[in-house]
């Protein structure tokens, strides 16, 4: 579950702010010195080429929170900080209700108007950002090619820390706000009190999304390089996984461009850079599909692999993965199967095949009950494309094996 921020009033804050890291804000944003006395006020010029500001007068900060006035002082420069309603709810507020964060940017190129993106892509890269956030936490409870629904708990209770700030400016941006010292029990019971006493820190989980990230990006890197995937198998026990992947996939897949930014919260010191990123290209998306897949298939001799439509999605139940049907476009499977998915994640990717009529590619245990074949510990392996171009392809097939031609097309490419 991903909490969101309730906006309160402008004045409602001014008990609450640091006057320091409000000016330290400030300041990143254009704004400038133009006086005060040392521990008293400051005076700051609001940026010259913002209209909005352009005629206003230079903002007077007070420093003292000891000062009988400063709630009422501190009220007016946020009022008048707010006057500018962009800047105060995508930049100001959500760095000033959380105490303390480190966030994570996920950003994606668009062609729309800045801060904007088209609706179905800004629903995947959301995803895809819950998803990279969920595979770094269970890389933190280990290594593992294919988590699929372990340590999803620990996971979920890594998520129930983090705040979704709104889109930043630029492309289109998604920002997680995670409390550096913020504590994630390892079990479903009360959190400890202390680091170490059955829990651990949300900063030392943070690390450890980030981690699998750059070892992710550094296999693709190997992959520039050298054409071979042996990257990914190699960097299993540095994080890269087949949740993460996927997670990476969502992002670069139809993109002109992403990225994902870290800025670590200085009130909980990080050894190396306080700011990282993590740059994707379109191009990308195709060996992040083929590792996913990799990283995905299991060797056990009952393991199939179905391409088909989503047309079926049965109610998901609580604590269940979830249920839906396949029909097959493939050659060599059954006509219809049911999947029953071994990780909850894996479920949006299903509602999202079944909504926009895209095939989908699913790998699990097939069983016989009856009339009705099963896939069981089933994943949803990647999104392939619409529908329609997959039956053309397969028509295509068909006619040339008819005549006897060599097989030029392949489902799953």
């Amino acid at each position: 579950m991903i909490r969101f921020m309730a906006e309160p009033s402008v004045s409602a804050l001014a008990d609450r702010v640091n006057p320091e890291k409000l000016a330290v804000l400030l300041e990143d944003s254009g704004w400038t010195l133009a006086g005060g006395r040392r521990g008293i006020y400051l005076r700051l010029a609001p940026p010259g080429d913002n209209p909005i500001w352009a005629r206003a007068a230079s903002l007077l900060l007070p420093l003292d929170q000891e000062d009988p006035d400063y709630p009422e002082i501190m009220g007016a420069a946020l009022d008048q900080i707010a006057q500018n309603h962009d800047f105060w709810a995508r930049v100001v507020f959500p760095k000033l209700a959380v105490n303390s964060s480190d966030e994570f940017r996920f950003r994606r190129e668009s062609a729309a108007p800045s801060g904007l993106i088209d609706w179905r892509s800004g629903e995947r890269l959301i995803e895809s950002a819950r998803r990279a956030m969920v595979a770094g936490a269970k890389y933190y409870m280990g290594p593992g090619r294919h988590f699929v629904n372990r340590h999803g708990r620990f996971a979920s209770r890594y998520l129930d820390q983090v705040l979704m700030g709104q889109t930043a400016p630029g492309s289109y941006i998604v920002t997680a706000f995670v409390p550096p010292a913020g504590y994630v029990p390892l079990k479903s019971e009360p959190e400890p009190a202390f680091e170490g006493l059955g829990s651990v820190s949300s900063r030392s989980v943070s690390e450890a999304v980030v981690k699998a990230v750059e070892a992710t990006l550094e296999a693709v890197e190997h992959f520039r390089n050298t054409g071979a995937l042996s990257g990914f198998l190699d960097g299993v026990q540095n994080g890269v996984s087949y949740e993460m992947t996927n997670a990476l996939l969502g992002m670069a897949s139809m993109s002109d461009g992403a990225d994902i930014t870290v800025d670590w919260d200085p009130a909980v010191p990080v050894d190396g850079s306080a700011s990282l990123r993590y740059e994707l290209q379109g191009s990308d998306a195709e060996v992040l599909s083929k590792a996913a897949q990799q990283l995905s298939e299991d060797d056990g001799p009952q393991n199939v692999t179905v391409i088909g439509r989503v047309h079926l999605l049965a109610k998901k139940q609580a604590g269940s993965p979830g249920v839906f049907g396949v029909e097959s476009i493939g050659s060599g499977s059954p006509k219809k199967v049911r999947v029953r998915l071994a990780d909850e994640e894996d479920y949006h990717a299903a509602i999202r095949a079944h909504e926009e009529d895209l095939g989908i590619q699913v790998s699990g245990r097939l069983e016989k009950e009856g009339n009705l074949s099963w896939l069981y510990n089933a994943t949803v392996m990647r999104i392939i494309g619409p529908i329609e171009d997959l039956e053309s392809k397969k028509r295509s097939r068909k006619r040339r094996a008819q005549k006897g031609e060599p097989g030029l097309f392949d489902l799953s490419e």
